[in-house]
């Protein structure tokens, strides 16, 4: 199980205290949101942001693009140290080079799916990825409400994966806490993205403790080990 705190909800005014924190704080990646202001309506950081604080934190960055014109961006965030790039499906026909731009460059693969978009779009891609981000709110904006009627979609990742003896990871992110992180770690779910509920917490080391027993807890491949 991995949980990758959310930076988008960290205090940017001290971004590299901030990094040092989540290094320090037993989580296991750095999630990244980048939002363009076109495919999504806010606008977040770009590579200088991502590169400014890459010293400061050895963890894994999970960069997320949510972004209309990738294709101009991944050199830039490969250089700035991103481990691995998402993409979204709802690209289109940009997806299979996308895919494949990232693998030159030596990076792990994304590919994500928003709530309005049926899981079945993702399905010519699973076996060239290495990750499938199942959006549980609609992307843009932190602190939003999660929606449950994403559970069948990481459900239905779960049994593809199994079915087709593959290995992708499946990520959540939107509304997730202790409670919704359960859910989805039920459902199928290993890679857990949170930001309001863990920076939101008096300590960010003891939220991650937290929830991490809690993933534990019900991970459905420990359930025979249970008593």
């Amino acid at each position: 199980m991995i949980i990758a705190p959310s930076f988008l909800s960290s205090d940017f005014s001290h971004a590299a205290k901030e990094a040092r924190r989540v290094d320090k704080s037993g989580a296991d990646w750095l999630h990244l949101d980048i939002m363009d202001g076109h495919f999504v309506p806010n606008i977040s950081f770009g590579p200088a942001f991502v590169k400014f604080i890459r010293p400061h934190t050895k963890l894994f960055f999970d960069v997320h693009l949510m972004c209309s014109k990738p294709e101009i961006l991944l050199e830039p965030f490969a250089k700035a140290g991103a481990d691995e790039m998402i993409i979204h499906v709802e690209l289109g026909e940009q997806v299979e080079p996308l895919i494949w731009k990232i693998k030159q460059l030596g990076k792990k693969v994304g590919l994500a799916v928003n709530p309005p978009t049926n899981i079945s779009a993702v399905e010519p891609f699973l076996e060239k990825i290495d990750l499938l981000l199942v959006m549980t709110v609609n992307p843009g904006f932190g602190g939003q409400t999660f929606i449950h009627e994403c559970l069948p979609k990481v459900q239905q990742a779960e049994a593809w994966r199994r079915e087709k003896g593959l290995r992708y990871q499946i990520e959540v992110d939107g509304g997730i806490n202790n409670e919704t992180a359960a859910e989805c770690a039920r459902a199928g779910a290993d890679t857990f993205v949170a930001g309001t509920s863990l920076f939101g917490a008096r300590s960010l080391k003891a939220a991650v403790t937290k929830m991490r027993k809690i993933l534990h807890a019900n991970d459905p491949a420990l359930a025979d080990l249970k008593v």
